[in-house]
C-alpha cells in the first residue's frame, strides 16, 4: 500500500496565454468560481490524503505564499521552494529531491481544473510497479496536445507534440498529474532547466524503462487559453468538475457571499456565484453563468451575460458585461459596454458610453475613453 503523504504542486509558471488576466497575478491565482485554481487543487489534495504539500513559485511568488500560508487554516503542511530563474517541470522537483525523503510522491500542476481520483491513481500506480505514472486525459482536438501513445498494458511507448489534425496517433493528452518512485531523481540533472516532456520522458523510453498511462474519466481542464478559462468557470458552475463553490445556496444555482446586499426587481437567472460583500442594485439583470468576484458593485440596470467579474471595481449604470471577462478592480462606468470574448485586465477603467468590442483584449492599469483604447494587445 502507498502511503498517500507528499505532493507537489507546481505553481512557478508564467501563464503568458491567459494575459491580460495574468499581466498581474500568477497563473495558479486566477479565479475558478472566485476561488484560486490552485486552492480546487490543494482542496482535491486534501480530499484524498495527502498532508505535506511543497510548492515551487515564480512569477508573483508572494501572492501564493500570502494567500496559502504555511497551510494551516486547511490544517496541513505547504512548504515552497522559489526559483530565480525557472527550472523546467522536473528540474524545479529535482530541487527539492530531499523534501520526498525517498518516497512515492504526486506531482500536480497548481493550474489546472479537476476532480481526478487521487486516489484510484495511487493504486493503479503501485500495481503497475513503473517507475512513474502519467494521468491520460482523452482529448477532442489532439493538435493542441503533446499526446502519449501507450500499448495494451498501459505501458507509454511514445508521445506527439501536437500533431496536425488526421496524424494523430493519440487522442490521449499528458494531463500533467504523474506519480513517482524517488528512483527518477537519477534520471534527473541537479541545477539547470529540465522539462518532463521535453527531456526525462524521451530519456525512459530510449533506455527501455517501464512507465506507464493512467486513463481517467473525471473532469481535466488545463486552463490553457482564456476560452478554456471561461470554460472552466461555467463548468464549475454546472456542476460538471466538483468543486467545492463559496457563499450560501439561497436557491437552485445560486451561490451568495456574506454581507451582500441585492435590491429589488433585480433578475438573476442561475447559474450564478456572488462573492462577499457585494451590491446588486435595483434594476440589475443576471442571467448565468455569471460569476461576480468580492467587493464588486453591479449599478443600476446593469446586464451581465455568460460573464465574469473579478473582484473590486463596479459596473455602472446602464452598463453592460456580455460573455466578457474582467480582470480584478476593473471599473466599467455608466453605459460603457463590454462585448463577447473581450478581456479586459486588471485595474483598467472602461469610461462612460465606451464600447469594447467582441475579442479586443485590454492590458492591465488601461483607461479606455473617447473611442480610445491604450494598451491594446
Amino acid at each position: 500500500m502507498i502511503v498517500k503523504n507528499k505532493a507537489m504542486v507546481l505553481a512557478a509558471g508564467l501563464g503568458t496565454r491567459l494575459r491580460p488576466l495574468t499581466d498581474l497575478i500568477s497563473k495558479p491565482m486566477t479565479p475558478i468560481v472566485n476561488k484560486p485554481v490552485m486552492e480546487h487543487i490543494i482542496e482535491l489534495l486534501i480530499q484524498h490524503g495527502f498532508k505535506k504539500i511543497v510548492c515551487n513559485l515564480h512569477w508573483y511568488p508572494e501572492a501564493i505564499r500570502n494567500f496559502f500560508g504555511d497551510g494551516a487554516k486547511y490544517n496541513i503542511k505547504i512548504t515552497y521552494s522559489y526559483e530565480p530563474e525557472l527550472l523546467g517541470t522536473a528540474g524545479g522537483v529535482k530541487k527539492v529531491e530531499a523534501f520526498f525523503e525517498g518516497k512515492t510522491f504526486l506531482i500536480l500542476s497548481g493550474d489546472a481544473l479537476t476532480d481526478i481520483d487521487l486516489t484510484d491513481l495511487m493504486e493503479f500506480h503501485r500495481k503497475k510497479g513503473g517507475i512513474c505514472t502519467l494521468v491520460l486525459t482523452e482529448v477532442d482536438d489532439p493538435s493542441l496536445y503533446g499526446v502519449v501513445i501507450a500499448d495494451n498494458s498501459s505501458r507509454i511507448t511514445g508521445f506527439q507534440e501536437k500533431p496536425l489534425m488526421g496524424e494523430a496517433k493519440s487522442c490521449l493528452a499528458n494531463s500533467g498529474i504523474y506519480v513517482f518512485e524517488p528512483e527518477i531523481f537519477k534520471y534527473i540533472p541537479y541545477g539547470t532547466f529540465y522539462d518532463f516532456g521535453r527531456d526525462l520522458y524521451p530519456k525512459l523510453l530510449e533506455k527501455g524503462i517501464p512507465y506507464y498511462g493512467y486513463k481517467h474519466d473525471r473532469y481535466w481542464n488545463d486552463v490553457g487559453s482564456l476560452e478554456q478559462y471561461q470554460q472552466g468557470n461555467f463548468d464549475a458552475l454546472e456542476g460538471k468538475v466538483k468543486v467545492c463553490i463559496p457563499g450560501q445556496q439561497i436557491n437552485e444555482g445560486i451561490w451568495l457571499g456574506k454581507n451582500c446586499i441585492i435590491e429589488e426587481d433585480v433578475i438573476m437567472i442561475p447559474p450564478i456565484v456572488i462573492g462577499n460583500n457585494c451590491t446588486v442594485k435595483k434594476g440589475a439583470k443576471l442571467y448565468g453563468p455569471i460569476i461576480v468576484g468580492d467587493n464588486t458593485i453591479i449599478d443600476e440596470r446593469a446586464i451581465m451575460y455568460r460573464g465574469i467579474k473579478w473582484g473590486s471595481g463596479y459596473i455602472g449604470k446602464d452598463a453592460s458585461l456580455i460573455g466578457a471577462i474582467t480582470g480584478y478592480d476593473t471599473k466599467i462606468k455608466s453605459g460603457a459596454s463590454v462585448l463577447e470574448k473581450a478581456v479586459i485586465g486588471s485595474k483598467s477603467v472602461i469610461e462612460d458610453g465606451i464600447i469594447i468590442h467582441p475579442s479586443v483584449k485590454i492590458m492591465s492599469n488601461a483607461i479606455i475613453e473617447n473611442d480610445k483604447i491604450h494598451n491594446e494587445i
